[in-house]
This record gives structure tokens, C-alpha cells and sequence, in this order.
């Protein structure tokens, strides 16, 4: 098999204890959470407050998380260059702090504009901070519990999700400061995310003063560790399974956060079709968007739960490319039965929390067996940001989508549109989990299929 190697030096020098690693896992991933996650959600329960109030649309809706992956497209090979050429001690700090800044403009004014260049500005510092904690784990996991602590630092950061979800619950008197009967506030949840972006740097400082007080071997990699220096055309060029595995995230991530994005609104009118539909009084729709905010987070909170489970089983048994297909088949029927049956919204959305489980349990880890640990930050921002061009034309065409089919309490058939756009992605999905074991079990494998905790990791 072909994998890359640590550096000698590593080898020789006495590492930071478990105890060590597993902190640096835990102020990384609640930076990442709070800084990224909690922010990005944040405006999921706010789409019908946001056509009421702020006299959006659904398209004008999808633009705000299509201008937080338009910045992420034009800047993560920039941040993945940062990342690796300065190191994740100075970059997680400071892309916490853009995203902190990207929820504070949001925040500031109701105007379209402001709030796409606000999340615009989240992009920048977003989608780089989720490559350069993920490269952080990569770096202090690699040949040890890998699999199991990308789980664990997805579970710490999907509970930013839930509680984003649910913030219309926990914190309802933020979303209706005049009771239930009362206008809703469009501000006040955005500036719930400003304080998010607050902890996020808080703990972006720790993690910093936790890399610094680290073994040499256990800070940014030394670039004299590997062979010279690359252009760009060099650096981009990795294996077929590397390729396969990114078809595998623009596809899997394409079906499921664009959703999220419109879930809620989904959510609240299929709760009000079957208990009133447009003759629903104003306290029944304030329940049912609580109610939809629940059914919304049991994505996160299923995956939060399942990931770290899958990813101490990947560690065992290895098989990646096999659970990433099971993965592709156990989401494909979520969005028909949504969309097309009156079955409980428990099961489809637990269906795509399992398949969202194995992606950053599998598919995040799996990289690091594929590249060189000197070139994870632009493999990372590389396949991130092709992810991001997927949600881009998802958020933005799921949103034409819903708007063209008059989607809503007293058209729920408008959603179907874009619930058949979602179940094509993961068919793609399949497709490319099939060619990815194809290749990992043939003899220019990588040993996806067969790497484990128990076995030695050789160049």
C-alpha cells in the first residue's frame, strides 16, 4: 500500500501525553463549532421571520448561504496555503476572528446587502477554520485513534447545530421578545451567533497557548521534512481514490446542507398542513416552528451521537470505502419519504443523520492516508472548497426551485422539486463510492479497506 510517512524526527522525540492530545481536540472543536457551525445555522430558523418581516424570498433567502460558499470558493486555497505555510497555531485564531466579524455584520442591519456581505465575510474565515482544525487533528491523530477523534470533534461541533435548531425553543424569548402573539425579531438570534463567534476566539486563544507549550515534532509541520517546494499545478495533483473521495463529499454534503438550509420552513408547513393548514392560528404556527427547529436538529443530534461510534469502529475494522457506500444507500429513500409519504419525519431524517455520521467519520479521515501530511492543509481546502461550489448552485437553485413551484403551507407540493434534486446527489454519491472501492481494492489501493488501529501504518 502507499501512504505517506510522519517526519524521522517525530520518532525520537517524547510526544505530549493523551490527556494533552484530547484537549487540544476539545478547545479546537468547540472553536470550530462556535465559530463556524453555530454562525452558518444560525439563519435556518429565520427564513419565514426573514419573508415576513424583511420582505425576502426564498431565492433571496438561498443567497445568503450561496454568499458564504461563493467566499469560500475564491478564498480556501488561499487558506489552506496559509494554513500550511504558517501553521494552524496562528491560523485557527485568526480565521475565529473573521467568522466572529462575518456574524457581527449580519447582525447590524436588516438590508439585503449588508447581510450577504456579512456572510460573505463568514465564508472567509469559515470554511478555512473547519480546513485548519481538521488539519489539526489530522496532524496530533494520524497513526493513533484518527477515525475516533475526527467523531468526537464533529459530535463537539454538531451540538453547535442542534442548539442552533433549537434556539428558537431555548431561547424564545430572543426569536418573540413580545410573546407568542407578539412580532418575532428578526436581530436578536443573529446576535445570539455574535456571541457564538465570541467563544469561538476565546478558545482559538487556548488552543494557541496549548500548541505552543507542545513537543517541536507536535507544531506546524517543518517543511525541510519532505521534498522541496512545489507550484501550484504540482500541489493540486493527487491520486484517483483523493478524487473519488471529494465526488463522494460534493455529492453527500450537496443532498444534505442545502436542505438544512430550508429544512425548517419545510418542516413548519407539513407540522401546519396536518393541523389547520392556512386556517392555523399565529400561537399553532409559532408551535410548529419550535416544533420543526426539533425535528431539524435530529440531524446534527443523530449524527453528534453516531459519528464518534463509527469513527472507534473505522479505527477497528477499517472498510471505509464499504460504510461510505452503505452510507449512499441509506440516504437515497430520505427524501422521497419526505416528500412523497406521510410517514414520520423521525425516520427519514434519522436515515440521512446515519449517512451524515459516516462522512466526517470516514470520508474526513481517510485523507490522511491518502496524501502527505506536509500537503493535508491543501487537500483539505481543496475538497472543501469543491464542496462549497455544491453549495452554491444548491442553495441558490433549491431556493429558484421552491419560489417557481409556490412551495409553502398551501402548496407542500412545491417542495418536491428539490427533494428529487437531493435524491439524484445521492445516487451520485453512490456512484462514486462504487468507483472508490473498486480502486482501494485493487492493487493501487491505499488501504482504506484494510488499515486499522491494530496495523502498522508504512510508507
Amino acid at each position: 500500500m502507499s501512504t505517506a510517512a510522519l517526519p524521522d524526527d517525530a520518532a525520537h522525540t517524547q510526544p505530549p501525553s493523551a490527556l494533552y492530545r484530547w484537549t487540544v481536540l476539545l478547545f479546537v472543536s468547540i472553536t470550530m463549532g462556535c465559530g463556524t457551525y453555530y454562525i452558518y445555522d444560525s439563519i435556518n430558523p429565520l427564513e419565514r421571520i426573514f419573508i415576513g418581516q424583511l420582505h425576502f424570498t426564498a431565492t433571496t433567502f438561498g443567497m445568503l448561504n450561496s454568499a458564504y460558499a461563493a467566499s469560500a470558493i475564491v478564498t480556501l486555497l488561499i487558506g489552506g496555503a496559509i494554513i500550511d505555510r504558517v501553521g494552524t497555531q496562528r491560523a485557527v485564531p485568526l480565521f475565529a476572528t473573521i467568522c466572529c466579524l462575518g456574524a457581527a455584520l449580519t447582525a447590524a442591519s436588516g438590508h439585503v446587502g449588508t447581510m450577504i456581505a456579512g456572510r460573505a465575510l463568514l465564508g472567509l474565515g469559515g470554511e478555512s477554520l473547519v480546513v485548519a482544525a481538521t488539519t489539526v487533528i489530522a496532524k496530533w491523530f494520524r497513526g493513533k485513534e484518527l477515525a475516533l477523534a475526527f467523531g468526537i470533534k464533529v459530535m463537539i461541533a454538531r451540538l453547535a447545530s442542534v442548539a442552533s435548531d433549537n434556539s428558537a425553543s431555548w431561547a424564545s424569548g430572543v426569536f418573540y421578545p413580545q410573546g407568542a402573539h407578539g412580532e418575532p425579531s428578526w436581530q436578536g438570534p443573529l446576535l445570539l451567533a455574535v456571541g457564538s463567534g465570541l467563544i469561538a476566539v476565546l478558545c482559538a486563544g487556548i488552543y494557541w497557548m496549548l500548541e505552543r507549550g507542545a513537543a517541536e515534532p507536535y507544531r506546524p509541520v517543518n517543511k525541510s521534512a519532505y521534498p522541496g517546494k512545489t507550484g501550484l499545478r504540482e500541489s493540486l495533483r493527487f491520486n484517483l481514490s483523493y478524487w473519488y473521495l471529494v465526488g463522494v463529499c460534493l455529492s453527500f454534503y450537496s443532498a444534505i446542507f442545502p436542505f438544512r438550509t430550508f429544512a425548517i420552513d419545510l418542516f413548519t408547513n407539513r407540522l401546519l398542513g396536518a393541523q389547520g393548514g392556512l386556517d392555523a392560528t399565529e400561537a399553532m404556527r409559532v408551535l410548529a416552528h419550535q416544533q420543526a427547529g426539533r425535528f431539524a436538529s435530529l440531524l446534527p443530534l443523530s449524527s453528534m451521537i453516531a459519528t464518534p461510534l463509527l469513527g472507534f469502529l473505522s479505527d477497528r475494522i477499517g472498510k471505509r470505502a464499504t460504510l461510505l457506500m452503505i452510507a449512499a444507500l441509506v440516504l437515497m429513500p430520505a427524501y422521497v419519504l419526505i416528500g412523497y409519504t406521510h410517514i414520520s419525519l423521525w425516520i427519514p431524517i434519522c436515515m440521512m443523520g446515519v449517512a451524515l455520521s459516516v462522512i466526517p467519520a470516514v470520508m474526513w479521515p481517510s485523507v490522511a492516508y491518502l496524501v502527505n501530511p506536509s500537503r493535508l492543509g491543501i487537500a483539505y481546502a481543496l475538497m472543501t472548497l469543491i464542496e462549497q461550489i455544491g453549495f452554491f448552485a444548491l442553495n441558490l437553485l433549491i431556493g429558484s426551485a421552491n419560489d417557481h413551484q409556490h412551495a409553502g403551507l398551501g402548496h407542500l407540493e412545491g417542495y418536491r422539486m428539490g427533494l428529487l434534486v437531493f435524491t439524484g446527489l445521492s445516487f451520485a454519491g453512490f456512484m462514486f463510492t462504487v468507483l472508490l472501492l473498486r480502486r482501494e481494492k485493487g492493487p493501487k489501493g491505499h488501504g482504506l479497506e484494510t488499515i486499522t488501529t491494530t496495523k502498522s501504518f508504512t510508507s
